[in-house]
């Protein structure tokens, strides 16, 4: 198995300068890098398969919809706002200069439904927990996160202590 790091690319001062942003897509253009990917998030639920994925717009959308094939289960897109046709949900979260929001369809999820939330960064939780919020709103039941990346050092998880995180790459420091 391959250390899957390797295949991150840091693209320093993007999207501003002293950031080092994580760029997947030089895993996603791999092939067997992409695989050993989707096999890792797999094999990390496959006692516990979810009964619908979340994937959160819209990097989130690659792994889960790939996830949601595999389990042949529902995928339920988590969107920016405006971007949904019907009776939405949302949730505003805080970013670091401002707030944003996420959008689901009030019909995407049944109440008790088990669900995985999929997204490729964790970084300072705020898009997680609004998209556990959001899950939560229509009854399901969040038995998991999954990440590519943690950027460990900015605290995210601490965001989300009642739930099960898990992630493939972890950066304890920028």
């Amino acid at each position: 198995m391959s250390d899957l790091s390797t295949y991150i690319r840091t693209v320093p001062d993007f999207p501003k300068e002293g950031i080092g942003f994580k760029d997947i897509t030089t895993l996603l253009k791999n092939g067997p890098a992409l695989k050993q990917t989707i096999e890792v998030f797999a094999d990390q639920y496959k006692d516990a398969v979810p009964e619908k994925v979340v994937g959160i717009e819209s990097r989130g959308f690659i792994f889960g919809t790939v996830l949601a094939y595999r389990w042949e289960v529902g995928f339920v897109p988590v969107r920016k706002p405006g971007k949904l046709p019907a009776a939405i949900n949302y949730e505003e979260y805080q970013l670091e200069y401002g707030s944003d929001r996420l959008e689901i369809h009030k019909d995407a999820i049944s109440e008790g439904e088990r669900v995985l939330i999929v997204d490729d960064l964790l970084a300072t939780g705020g898009t997680a927990a609004a998209a556990v919020n959001l899950v939560e709103s229509l009854g399901g039941h969040v038995q998991g996160l999954a990440f590519l990346i943690e950027l460990g050092f900015l605290n995210g998880r601490e965001k989300l202590l009642q739930h099960d995180v898990f992630s493939i790459i972890n950066y304890d420091s920028e």
